[in-house]
């Protein structure tokens, strides 16, 4: 039975990825460049005035948020980027075996406990 030696990467392996960043980046810059360079100056009191959704605002930026909103969207990147995870385990699934298995069984028992606390504590109830 042979052994071969790990693959020995140079750095000449990683130059398509190092032109592709450098093409992207460049498409970039030059899309901003020639955008400022081409596009119209025209600026007035009407063009400079904030405004959202077509409407005037009115009253202060600084109003407080209920804190709901905050905690939903930090729990929805939370368990989202844990959803993430499952992927790589799912394509090694066979690799992996049973020890594999069990530290995924893990994983979404953990993940399970605080999604059970964080409906427990209430905090995805809308009033």
């Amino acid at each position: 039975m042979e052994t071969t030696a790990p693959a020995q990467y140079l750095p000449a392996d990683y130059l398509p990825i190092v032109i592709q960043f450098a093409a992207a980046l460049g498409f970039v810059v030059f899309s901003m460049v020639v955008t400022h360079l081409i596009g119209p100056k025209r600026k007035s009191q009407v063009k400079n005035a904030s405004w959202e959704c077509g409407i005037e605002s009115k009253g202060d930026a600084r109003t407080p948020i209920s804190i709901k909103y905050f905690l939903i969207a930090i729990l929805f990147v939370l368990f989202d980027v844990e959803v993430i995870f499952l992927y790589p385990w799912a394509v090694n699934f066979r690799a992996l075996g049973i020890d594999g298995f069990i530290w995924m069984l893990l994983f979404m028992g953990l993940l399970l406990t605080g999604f059970y606390y964080v409906i427990r504590k209430g905090v995805l109830k809308w009033e």
